[in-house]
């Protein structure tokens, strides 16, 4: 017999036979019949066994919790933590003791010890640096990398922890007699840039008319401009004054500002919230007490880490 409820008829499903002893009485399925007047139609309804819903929410926790692993927990867990650094002066440098040092070697050494980890550091040409991370040789890069679009789409980079830009060095025997910076962007003039750098962006921008030379690593470009093989090297402008005050008889600075200024992130691989949040808070903390800016004073705006690395 059909019973009334809050205006639906509801109507219980035929005799579905004798139940298993292994299944409860609410795992039992039950067609509920709602008689919608407004249409003149029946619709049923057929509800889904009470068991089978627990069976998807259990999987739907284990799915979420497989989610949520991050590389933080690998990291914790093994005691080491994989850094990707490329040689870069001052940003990672090999002192004549085989030892790595630089700006990015002490914010990674600092990094770890604030983790409870040891600092495990491999060296990659520029070039390569991003592929290591996404092939999971890496846990995280920690080199001076610019913030970029194009670069984002790759990896996830936390909030800047270092300030930069790029700028030009001339070979001063060459570019003489030039007295703008459109005279540098003609077929005669060679400019050099490191592949896939921020400084070869902005080189094919500005100087797409002059012979320009993407070379593998930042001691090609130097020494190009250094032996007169090069009019122009675009880099970053912390690694172009640099080279200006080690060769003040052969390197000039001919520009008063960047010719792009710019901001440098830690990059993880995409889908790694967890250790993204630690990085980013462990900059925030950073920044907040000043060390990271009396670091980045030191290796970027004095010679005294030179003199260091010479005893």
């Amino acid at each position: 017999m059909p019973v009334m409820k809050n205006g639906l008829q509801l109507q219980p499903s035929p005799n579905p036979g004798p139940v298993p002893s292994f299944v409860g009485r609410e795992d039992i399925p039950r067609r509920v019949a709602i008689d919608d007047q407004r249409c003149g139609r029946q619709v049923k309804i057929i509800t889904i066994r009470p068991a089978l819903v627990r069976l998807a929410l259990l999987a739907g926790l284990f799915l979420a919790a497989n989610v949520q692993a991050d590389v933080l927990d690998e990291v914790l867990g093994r005691g080491t933590i994989r850094v990707g650094v490329s040689l870069f002066e001052p940003w990672a440098m090999q002192a004549p003791s085989g030892k790595l040092v630089g700006h990015e070697i002490e914010v990674a050494n600092k990094l770890a010890d604030e983790m409870g980890v040891q600092p495990e550091f491999k060296v990659y040409p520029w070039s390569e640096i991003i592929d290591a991370l996404n092939r999971g040789e890496i846990d995280v890069i920690i080199s001076g990398m610019a913030v970029t679009p194009k670069r984002a789409l790759q990896l996830n980079f936390t909030q800047p922890y270092a300030e930069s830009g790029v700028s030009l060095a001339t070979n001063t025997g060459l570019t003489r007699h030039i007295k703008d910076m459109s005279e540098l962007n003609r077929p005669q003039t060679i400019v050099t840039a490191v592949a896939k750098t921020l400084g070869s962006d902005v080189a094919k921008l500005l100087f797409d008319k002059s012979d320009l030379r993407i070379l593998a690593s930042a001691d090609e470009a130097r020494e190009a401009v250094l032996q007169g093989k090069a009019h122009a090297y675009v880099a970053s402008s912390i690694e172009t004054t640099f080279l200006a005050l080690e060769h003040p008889d052969k390197v000039d600075l001919p520009l008063h500002t960047p010719l792009l200024t710019s901001v440098s992130g830690m990059g993880v691989r995409k889908g790694e919230q967890e250790l993204l949040n630690f990085l980013n808070a462990w900059i925030t903390a950073r920044r907040a007490d000043r060390w990271l800016l009396a670091t980045q004073k030191y290796w970027f705006q004095s010679l005294e880490w030179r003199e260091a690395m010479t005893r």
